[in-house]
């Protein structure tokens, strides 16, 4: 089994080119960041809608000049097929992450949720069959076990579609087991688990919980903790995700190719767990945080209760071995966002702000 540092010696020997759609989001600028130090040629992909400018310049401010040469940017949206066709020309590997998340916007918002993560899917498989692409590494999604109540998580086990962002990422995967039996269409699919890291967003209604609550700590606002905190995720940190993405793009193995793979530790953090770790890091630079408890509300709709991934698929088959576990993870990402939040310097703030400002979620990924 080649290891994922031989993976990388060989991209470097070998460059491809690769379309990485939502290349302007978290995991695509990460993803893009990481083949672009790597030499390779990449076409990013994004419309803006939850993905940022900022995140392409900091990828270019990560890198030299003769690699960020090798980078080209379309602004599109993955909904009309003539943009995804013309970002396929020439591309030999697809990892497509551009996609709607978030639970709750599906259960606010199902038409568009479907229309980007479904009929912008479809597309994308279409346009990327048609251009003679090699292969399709797609963002998948714990979400997709719904209600089955089994842990750790086993692929083939499923249950119902609690939200309709997971029906969407369910509907994905029935796809392109379709296009590989009737066009010969190579894709793998990675469910990821609760991706956390630098420049997840940590603003707006629909922001993951990890950042969300770094942010809040750091700027003093009340911490909300939907249910009781002892809801459990499997968090996993940025750099597995790439790694996975690059091992499934590039795998030899025809057995490892049209498969659905767990991304995440095998490991489960509640919620209270990962507030007091979050705290432990930040609370010597925010003296404030030694008096700041989090507030407990109600369950969130479409949340499910624990999740947490069986990796042995993943593992056997692609040779995935995540080198970062939580904690490791989790300080990564606190000094990324102290060193990269506007008004962020440590203060003793005499009282905490507004409790309706910061609003904490624990969807998954």
């Amino acid at each position: 089994m080649v290891t994922y540092e031989q993976r990388q010696e060989q991209l470097r020997s070998r460059p491809r080119t690769w379309l990485v759609t939502g290349s302007a989001g978290f995991i695509g600028s990460n993803l893009l960041e990481t083949l672009l130090r790597l030499d390779q040629k990449v076409i990013g992909l994004d419309n803006f809608a939850t993905g940022h400018r900022r995140n392409l310049l900091l990828v270019k401010d990560t890198v030299t000049e003769a690699q960020w040469q090798k980078f080209r940017f379309i602004e599109g949206d993955i909904r009309d097929l003539d943009t995804c066709r013309k970002a396929c020309r020439g591309v030999e590997l697809v990892l497509h992450q551009a996609a709607l998340g978030s639970v709750p916007r599906s259960i606010e918002n199902p038409v568009e949720s479907n229309s980007a993560n479904v009929t912008g899917f479809v597309n994308m498989l279409h346009a990327a069959h048609g251009a003679g692409v090699g292969r399709m590494v797609f963002a998948g999604s714990s979400a997709t076990y719904g209600d089955h109540p089994g842990l750790p998580k086993l692929e083939p086990r499923i249950g119902r579609p609690l939200s309709p962002y997971g029906l969407t990422k369910y509907i994905n995967e029935l796809y392109a087991e379709v296009f590989a039996r009737c066009y010969g269409f190579d894709t793998v699919a990675l469910r990821y688990f609760n991706v956390f890291g630098p420049r997840q967003d940590p603003d707006g209604a629909y922001a993951a919980v990890i950042p969300r609550w770094i942010l809040a700590m750091m700027r003093n606002d009340t911490v909300f903790i939907n249910g009781d905190g002892e809801t459990g995720r499997d968090f996993c940190y940025i750099d597995n995700v790439v790694q996975a993405n690059l091992l499934a793009a590039t795998v030899e193995d025809p057995a490892a190719v049209n498969q659905v793979y767990n991304i995440a530790l095998n490991d489960k953090t509640s919620l209270n767990e990962l507030h007091q770790l979050l705290r432990g890091l930040l609370k010597q630079r925010y003296p404030h945080l030694k008096q700041a408890p989090p507030v407990y509300r109600d369950f969130r709709q479409g949340d499910v209760r624990f999740s947490q991934a069986d990796i042995s698929k993943a593992k056997k088959l692609l040779g995935y071995r995540p080198a970062w576990r939580v904690r490791q993870g989790l300080a990564r990402a606190v000094d990324w966002y102290v060193a990269n939040t506007p008004d962020s310097a440590p203060l003793e703030r005499p009282a905490r702000r507004s409790p309706v400002a910061a609003p904490a979620l624990a969807g998954a990924m």
